[in-house]
Parts: structure tokens; sequence; C-alpha cells
């Protein structure tokens, strides 16, 4: 049994994946935290619809296909915000508006190339068939995203928190706006290159709400969050081998069992506790 667990990691490709999902995972399981705190899940996933029209824009006139991906995510990040500042639609609304928008063109833009292949590897995932140069890329990307959270990760809590309060100590909470959704897109680019659409939102939703299940201090809330999704990303990869099934689709099962497992028993806020303490 335990060398049926090992020998799958003994693979090369195995190794490549197992790294880079690892990385994805610790970004987005960070950023999660501060995703569910300030009320943006749905930014979250809006962004990573949005981002199909920059990656197919990009193929067709041949740049890389990050620069455009990344454009499309913070261009429907920063165009939400601006319908939310001079309108009376709320942020929510603004959201599926413009992402849904962003992402019609994506598909009228995807149905007029001819060669699709890479393109979905970058849109649906292939951690395991991960190539070289997007490797190196995602790495890349989450290096430098979580140096910014490590650089400004208490400004960006205060701002999550109470952004008045941010004010009155001086600091710019328009830039950190513009700072959260920077890296946000960033880390959407770099996991969707690795792991696919689906992988991303629930990365970047549910190890946040499994930390806040858990305890009431941000600092735990984020090692919380960052190991439910690495524990996650190994089971998901181990059983994704093993029964030859989708890899993201694995991660995420394996990310919604331990969601469940918080919900029903966290000291804290579960429902088991809740129930005895209502009895």
């Amino acid at each position: 049994m335990i060398e049926a667990l090992i020998q799958p990691w003994q693979y090369g490709f195995m190794q490549q994946a197992l790294a880079v999902g690892l990385m994805v995972a610790t970004l987005s399981a960070i950023l999660s935290c501060f995703v569910v705190l300030k009320g943006w899940s749905l930014m979250g996933d809006a962004v990573s619809h949005a981002i199909l029209p920059g990656v197919v824009g990009a193929w067709l006139i041949g740049i890389p296909l990050v620069i455009g991906a990344f454009a499309a995510g913070l261009a429907c990040a920063i165009a939400s915000g601006a319908i939310r500042a001079t309108s009376r639609v709320k942020e929510d609304a603004a959201m599926g508006v413009v992402f849904s928008g962003m992402f019609a063109v994506g598909l009228i833009l995807l149905s007029q190339v001819r060669s699709n292949v890479h393109l979905s590897h970058v849109l649906f995932g292939s951690i395991l068939g991960i190539e070289t140069e997007d490797f190196w890329t995602t790495l890349g990307i989450a290096s430098a995203a979580l140096l910014v959270l490590a650089l400004r990760g208490r400004d960006l809590v205060l701002f999550c928190f109470d952004p008045g309060q941010a004010r009155i100590v001086g600091l710019h909470v328009g830039r950190l706006r513009l700072l959260l959704l920077t890296v946000l897109a960033a880390s959407i680019v770099a996991g969707v290159q690795a792991v696919g659409v689906i992988l991303v939102v629930a990365l970047l939703i549910t190890p946040g709400a499994i930390g806040i299940l858990m305890t009431d201090r941000f600092g735990r809330m984020v090692w919380v969050a960052v190991a439910s999704a690495c524990t996650a990303t190994i089971v998901g990869i181990q059983i994704s081998f093993m029964l030859d099934a989708s890899t993201a689709g694995s991660i995420v099962l394996a990310l919604t069992a331990i969601f469940l497992a918080a919900l029903v028993a966290s000291p804290r806020h579960g429902l088991l506790r809740r129930r005895r303490v209502a009895a």
C-alpha cells in the first residue's frame, strides 16, 4: 500500500506537477483569505473567466498569452470597480455584467481560431503535462506575487478589515485596492496557465472559507488556508494518477471535502459546536 502511494512521485512529470501545484495553491490560499474577508469571492470567478478574450487575442496577434490574460483580468477588475463607483449598480452586479460580457467576447474570438489545442490547455489546465516554459512562467509570476504580499501584507489586511482606519493612518486606499486587484489578476493568470479556471476559482475561495471557519485570527487563518490547499493538491494529484481522473477535479473534490469537515467539526464555528452550545 505504501509503495503504491509513493510510486507515482518517482516520475519527473509528477514532481513537476507537485511543485507548480503547491506554488499556485500557496499563493491562491493566501489571497483567498483577503478575498473572503473583503467579500470579493465573485471577483476571483469573474477575473478567471474574463481572461478568455485576453488569451485568445494574445494568441491571434502573436504575443505571450500571459500578457493578454493579465491585461484582460486586470481590465475586468478595474472596470467593475469603476462601474460601482460611478453608478447605482452594486459591485457584485457590476462584476457579473463585465465578466459575462468579456467572456462572451472571448467565446466569439475563440470560434474564429482554427487551432485551439494550446488555448484549451491554458483555459482548462494541464498540470500533469505542463510545458517547461509554462512551468517557469508560473513559478515566476507566483513568486513575484508572494513577494508583494510579503512586503505589503499588513497594509492590505488593514484595507480589508477597515478601509476607514487605513485612511486615518495615512494609507492610500485606492492604491491598495488596485494593488490587491493586480496581485489577484496575476495569481489567476499563474494558476489558470497551470491548473485551469475551475481549480483557480476553488483555490481562491475555499481555503479562505476553511480558514475563517477554523479561527478568528488572520495569521492563523492564512496558515489553515495554505495547509488545506496544499493538502488537497497533494491528495488530488495522487488520486488523479491512481484513478486516471481529472487532476483539477480531484483537487477541487479534496478541497471541498476538507471544507465540509471544517463546516461540521470546526472547534470554533462548526455545526457540531453550535449544536452543543445551543443544547
